[in-house]
């Protein structure tokens, strides 16, 4: 029966889990970019749409 936690003696057998990690972050970062760039551009139409004392401060 396999031990349900398995840590390698040899240690280059975590290189492709980090790569792997490390993609994913960067994937997460990207995705975390265009939701925040999108966001942004709704809040511009909405501001354009709907002025307000408020909004016509921030431009």
């Amino acid at each position: 029966m396999m031990e349900f936690l398995y840590f390698p003696e040899d240690k280059s057998l975590y290189i492709p889990s980090v790569l792997i990690l490390c993609l994913f972050m960067i994937g997460a970062g990207v995705a975390m970019w265009l939701f925040i760039r999108a966001s942004k551009k709704e809040e511009k139409k909405f501001n354009q749409k709907y002025p307000t004392k408020d909004n016509s401060r921030k431009g």
